[in-house]
């Protein structure tokens, strides 16, 4: 249908630009001031045996048909074709200063335009700007559903139509995060160093995890030696992930333990996406299956909830000791003064974790400890009692430690390996 509009933003032949992208912004504004959606085509001429572009065509994207896909005979569920051969465009052309000028423009639709409160639906006026995607990266890593996000931002902007976007596009937006927090480079890089060590020796192991759109979020990695040590003196295993200063601040954890000469050695490796009870779990699974499936029969971490489910449903015949320096850690932020260093509660605590070899001397201890302090029910100490099995050493009687009593070891080697890399460095 015939639509001419008069409107100081109209596009008309001879008008220059300084760029192909502020013209096609131009032409795209003018779209959703009128109603329809635009899209790029380049107009190409042959000059002897190269190919030049000359020109460029800006098109409502109602124009045209799809080219019948020749690569399957029948298709079962074809897409309804919705172009009419709109014969509205704009062109420009490069002149001779390195601008562009209109020398094509014609205004008529044969279609009809969308009403200003479904411009935001057309594919070329959905745009997230910059402000938008940081209340949206700010939102996911506060761990609010994508659903109620994209329900209040409509709210904040005056309905959904203001927000110049669709839930589609929001939903798009994060799928890419993961792509972005781990770039291509990277990627490519880490995939091609697995892939040299697999050639070189053959028990290099490696997995990856993928989420539902194909992006990498989890990764393992276990050489030759890692896998034989393991075989060897895996009995005692420790695992942390404190160490989360790389570039990506993508949790880095190491499996490590003990060889007979007391000596470090480690088991496998791991880059995370998150620390939820899902990447925990893939990772013990992974891990076992590098491993023979054979499963330790100890195995320290820090205090997480998330890694303790994990291990119960993984491990669930291993025995899983806490690491005690973290209780110490743990403590002193939940306890303040009542933990420095000298002071008689942090010995009575150490006393309660080392010393007594009996269950029934532990919990008399125990109790004498909250009554001397004045412990209000509920506090941290209540807490970690609910979980003395796993710290206290009269109950680790039954179970073969190897002489570790944390994670410690972990976090030795976290150290040296502060030595030699720097936050600021990527995968690469």
């Amino acid at each position: 249908m015939d639509n001419p509009i008069d409107t100081p933003d109209k596009p008309f032949i001879g008008m220059q630009f300084n760029s192909e992208n502020e013209a096609f912004e131009f032409y795209n504004s003018y779209g959703g001031i009128l109603g329809f959606s635009v899209r790029r085509e380049f107009v190409n001429k042959c000059k002897k045996d190269k190919m030049t572009i000359t020109s460029r065509r800006f098109i409502c994207s109602k124009q045209g048909i799809r080219k019948i896909d020749k690569r399957v005979d029948v298709i079962i569920n074809p897409r309804a074709e919705t172009r009419t051969y709109c014969p509205a465009r704009m062109g420009i052309k490069i002149i001779k200063d390195g601008k562009y000028e209109c020398h094509d423009f014609i205004e008529d639709h044969n279609h009809d335009l969308h009403i200003a409160s479904t411009t935001h639906m057309m594919r070329s006026q959905r745009i997230i700007l910059y402000i938008q995607a940081c209340e949206i990266d700010l939102a996911d890593d506060s761990r609010i559903r994508p659903k109620d996000m994209f329900e209040y931002m409509g709210k904040q902007a005056g309905g959904r139509q203001s927000l110049g976007y669709t839930r589609v596009d929001h939903y798009n937006y994060l799928r890419t995060k993961r792509q972005r927090n781990l770039c291509y480079g990277e990627a490519g890089s880490l995939l091609q160093y697995f892939g040299k060590q697999t050639k070189l020796n053959p028990s290099f192991t490696y997995s990856l995890q993928l989420d539902t759109e194909k992006q990498i979020t989890n990764i393992f990695w276990a050489d030759a030696k890692m896998v034989i040590d393991y075989a060897i003196f895996g009995d005692v295993v420790t695992f942390d992930t404190t160490f989360c200063t790389n570039k990506e601040n993508r949790p880095f954890g190491i499996f490590s333990g003990f060889n007979h000469h007391r000596g470090v050695v480690i088991f496998g490796a791991a880059l995370l996406y998150d620390e939820t009870v899902e990447s925990f779990k893939w990772l013990f699974e992974t891990f076992l299956e590098s491993h023979g499936q054979k499963k330790p029969i100890t195995f320290f971490t820090d205090q997480d909830v998330a890694m303790a489910k994990a291990i119960s449903e993984v491990f669930s015949e291993t025995w899983h000791g806490l690491c005690t320096w973290h209780l110490m850690q743990n403590g002193i932020k939940h306890l303040g003064n009542l933990m420095k260093d000298g002071s008689n509660f942090l010995s009575d605590v150490k006393k309660c974790i080392y010393q007594y070899d009996e269950e029934e001397h532990f919990e008399t201890a125990w109790e004498q400890l909250r009554f001397k302090y004045q412990v209000e029910n509920g506090s941290w100490l209540d807490r970690i009692y609910r979980l003395k099995h796993k710290w206290a050493i009269c109950y680790m009687k039954n179970t073969f430690t190897g002489g570790m009593w944390s994670t410690q070891l972990s976090e030795s080697i976290n150290a040296d390996l502060k030595d030699y890399t720097k936050c600021t460095l990527d995968i690469k």
